[in-house]
C-alpha cells in the first residue's frame, strides 16, 4: 500500500502563523539624574561628609598660594606680592630644617616599624583564642588606649617617666640613680614609639580581625588533612588571605609616614630634646605661629605633603605590580 506525501496546507489568512520574538536589545544603564531621583535618600546621606572635606581639606588648600608670595598680617590672604620658590630654596639651605627632617624620617620609620606589624601579631594570636570571655577582655583592654585623649595619654607618660615616677622606681629597684627622661635627647624616642604601640595596636587589630573572619574553613580542613601545622596553615592560608587588608594599611601607613604625631610631640618635647624630638610638623608650627612667618611655614607644609603624595603614589605602584592589591 503506497502513501503519497501531501504538502501542510496554506497558513489562513485569518490565523497568520505566531513570529518568534525579536531578540531584545541590552537594557542601557540608568543616567546619573535618574539614578539619583530613584535613590536620593542614600546619596542625601553622603552631603554631609562631602561638605566637611569640601569646607576642611580642599577648600584650605588654596592657602598654599602664600608659599609662594609674601604673606603679611592684615594684609591679603593671599599674600602682597610674588616671590617664587624663595621660601623653598630657605628652608632647603636651612641646617635646622634638615635636622628635622632627619628626626621626622627616624621617628616615621620607628612607628612604622613596630606600630605596623604588632597589630597584625596580636590579631593572629587573637584568633587562636578559643575562650570567648578571655578574648573579649584582652580585646577590650587593648582597644582602651585608642579612645583616651592625647593630653591625658601625655600626662601618663610625663607622671611615669618623671623623677617619682613609676619608670624610676622601677629603676630604683635595681639599684640605679633616677633618671629625668624626658629631658634627655637619647630617649624620647623611646618613649614616644612606646606610647604609639601602647595606644594603636590593639585599634589596628579590628580589620585584621574582621579580614580572618572571611578566610574559608575548608582551606584550613584541606591543610590539616595534608599534614600541616599551625604554622604552616598561618603562613600559606592566613596571611595570604589578609594580605589585601595588609597593603591596604600599610599604603595608608606609609601615606602618613612625613605626618608623624604633631599633637603628642608637641606636649611631649621641650628645648632640651629638640635634637631628636623636633619634626617637620613642629618645626612648622614654631615658624608660622610662634616667629610669624606664615609664608615660610606654608612651603614646608606644602613641601611636606608633596612627599607623603608621592610616597603614597610609589607604594601603591609597587604593590600593584608586585602583588596585585592596591587602592586604585
Amino acid at each position: 500500500m503506497t502513501s503519497t506525501l501531501r504538502p501542510p496546507p496554506p497558513a489562513s489568512p485569518r490565523s497568520p502563523a505566531v513570529a518568534s520574538p525579536a531578540p531584545r536589545s541590552p537594557r542601557r544603564g540608568r543616567t546619573w539624574q535618574q539614578a539619583l531621583r530613584r535613590d536620593w535618600q542614600l546619596y542625601s546621606l553622603a552631603v554631609l561628609p562631602l561638605l566637611f572635606f569640601l569646607i576642611f581639606r580642599y577648600l584650605p588648600m588654596l592657602g598654599n598660594i602664600i608659599a609662594f608670595r609674601r604673606f603679611k598680617p592684615g594684609g591679603s590672604i593671599f599674600g602682597e606680592y610674588w616671590v617664587g620658590l624663595r621660601y623653598f630654596r630657605m628652608f632647603l639651605s636651612d641646617p635646622t630644617f634638615w635636622e628635622v627632617f632627619t628626626n621626622t624620617l627616624a621617628l616615621g620609620a620607628l612607628t612604622l616599624l613596630f606600630c605596623f606589624p604588632l597589630p597584625i601579631v596580636l590579631a593572629l594570636l587573637l584568633n587562636e583564642v578559643r575562650a570567648r570571655r578571655f578574648k573579649r577582655f584582652v580585646q577590650s583592654v587593648s582597644y582602651l588606649p585608642h579612645f583616651l585623649s592625647i593630653v591625658i595619654v601625655a600626662a601618663m607618660v610625663m607622671q611615669l617617666t618623671s623623677i617619682e615616677g613609676t619608670a624610676n622606681q622601677i629603676v630604683g629597684l635595681f639599684g640605679g640613680d633616677p633618671v629625668a627622661f624626658l629631658q634627655q635627647p637619647e630617649w624620647f624616642r623611646t618613649i614616644y614609639v612606646s606610647s604609639e604601640v601602647w595606644q594603636t595596636v590593639g585599634w589596628g587589630t579590628i580589620l585584621y580581625l574582621a579580614a580572618l573572619t572571611t578566610i574559608d574553613e575548608d582551606l584550613y580542613e584541606a591543610a590539616r588533612i595534608d599534614g600541616a601545622g599551625r604554622l604552616r596553615q598561618t603562613w600559606h592560608i592566613t596571611l595570604p588571605g589578609i594580605r589585601p587588608t595588609m597593603m591596604t594599611l600599610l599604603i595608608l601607613n606609609i601615606g602618613s609616614f612625613l605626618a608623624v604625631g604633631f599633637e603628642k610631640i608637641l606636649l611631649l618635647y621641650n628645648p632640651l630634646t629638640y635634637p631628636t624630638a623636633d619634626v617637620v610638623s613642629t618645626y612648622l608650627f614654631r615658624m608660622g605661629f610662634q616667629s610669624s612667618n606664615f609664608s615660610y611655614a606654608a612651603a614646608i607644609g606644602l613641601f611636606e605633603a608633596v612627599i607623603g603624595l608621592i610616597l603614597v603614589l610609589s607604594a601603591n605602584l609597587i604593590s600593584r605590580r608586585t602583588l596585585g592589591t592596591s587602592l586604585w
